[in-house]
């Protein structure tokens, strides 16, 4: 039996039932799968189902003002998606007049759109036989195929492909994209697979030679560096100070509380001591108190974030937080803001009317 028929046979025995199967839209087949990038379906389906309630067409979504956007997008991570997604909402309302394109090619030309969120889109939606590589397709073909180049080298992300183009079902081109993704998902898994009730046992390289374990192969991560963040809880009659982040990280445009970077973790003495710290407070404050008595860490893709929230009490906001890039708020208006997860967890564990 074919290769894609296995898959389809598998599928539809075992696949999920989930709201973006059961459309055409390209709307909406575009949101699920920029939100599901490096994201569990389990985890991006409630971030789905308030995107879709919130906008329910590509128009509704460009209206949005970014921070409604980032707002709703807060915990999901990887914010430049989001910032991305709401771009090409703009392009796609404005510029093509709600229309998605129609094909791989120009769908590929949309902002925050790659390689395999135009094939899925353009498979799903329109029926192009082009195939999707995602992670779960890497571990599938690595596996079944014996391929231990790395999926992350130009070579490894060329070769899969070209494998994934040449067995895909070019009459069922969605069907057969939806297959591969969710039998990696759901039993191709990346550990403990079910290799013994696999439909492609006695075909799978991976399993005939002991290799499941070590495929696939991908290079090793850049080295991650670690930072010490602490952030300034400013109080003084019921308001604090709140910095929207510029630049291009992955914060970029989310808000935080004021933040001073240090080299190594700083005890409270330092902090009072520290240049930054003494231009922002002076010496002003009626006591100060670390939330947190040991660092949080906070791991991001290529950092290590070490963090404490130093809540400082005083009797009127310093001159210095009401000019440049600093908010002066209300202590309830802060739900309000796109902030990262880490600051929302701080959120709901602070008592601000202490």
């Amino acid at each position: 039996m074919k290769f894609y028929n296995l898959l389809i046979d598998w599928y539809l025995s075992n696949k999920r039932e989930l709201p973006w199967r059961e459309t055409k839209n390209p709307y909406y087949i575009w949101l699920s799968e920029i939100m599901l990038q490096q994201t569990k379906v389990t985890q991006g389906l409630p971030y789905y189902l308030k995107f879709v309630e919130e906008f329910t067409t590509v128009k509704d979504l460009a209206n949005a003002s970014e921070e409604k956007v980032l707002k709703l997008w807060q915990g999901l991570g990887y914010y430049s998606r989001a910032r991305s997604l709401h771009f090409t909402a703009k392009y796609v309302s404005d510029t093509l007049k709600g229309e998605f394109p129609d094909n791989y090619k120009d769908l590929k030309k949309l902002k925050g759109v790659g390689d395999y969120t135009a094939s899925a889109i353009a498979s799903f939606c329109f029926k192009e036989p082009v195939a999707v590589v995602d992670g779960n397709v890497y571990r599938v073909l690595s596996r079944v195929f014996g391929i231990d180049l790395a999926i992350n080298s130009t070579e490894g992300i060329k070769k899969f492909k070209e494998l994934a183009q040449s067995l895909i079902d070019v009459k069922r081109p969605g069907l057969y994209n939806q297959a591969i993704m969710e039998f990696g998902a759901l039993h191709c898994k990346p550990k403990n697979p079910y290799c013994i009730s696999c439909p492609f046992q006695v075909r799978c390289k991976a399993f005939q030679q002991g290799l499941i374990d070590k495929l696939p192969v991908k290079l090793k991560k850049t080295k991650v560096v670690t930072k010490n963040f602490n952030y300034l809880v400013v109080l003084a009659k019921d308001q604090t100070v709140i910095q929207q982040r510029k630049g291009s990280g992955i914060w970029e445009n989310l808000y935080q509380f004021p933040l001073i970077e240090t080299e190594i973790e700083i005890s409270k003495e330092e902090l009072l001591d520290n240049a930054e710290f003494k231009a922002y407070v002076k010496d002003d404050f009626k006591n100060i108190n670390l939330f947190n008595k040991k660092p949080i860490k906070h791991v991001l893709s290529h950092r290590k974030l070490m963090v404490k929230f130093w809540v400082i009490q005083l009797e009127e906001i310093p001159d210095n937080f009401k000019k440049n890039d600093f908010r002066v708020i209300d202590n309830s208006d802060l739900k309000l803001y796109p902030v990262p997860v880490l600051i929302q967890k701080f959120l709901e564990n602070f008592n601000f009317t202490k």
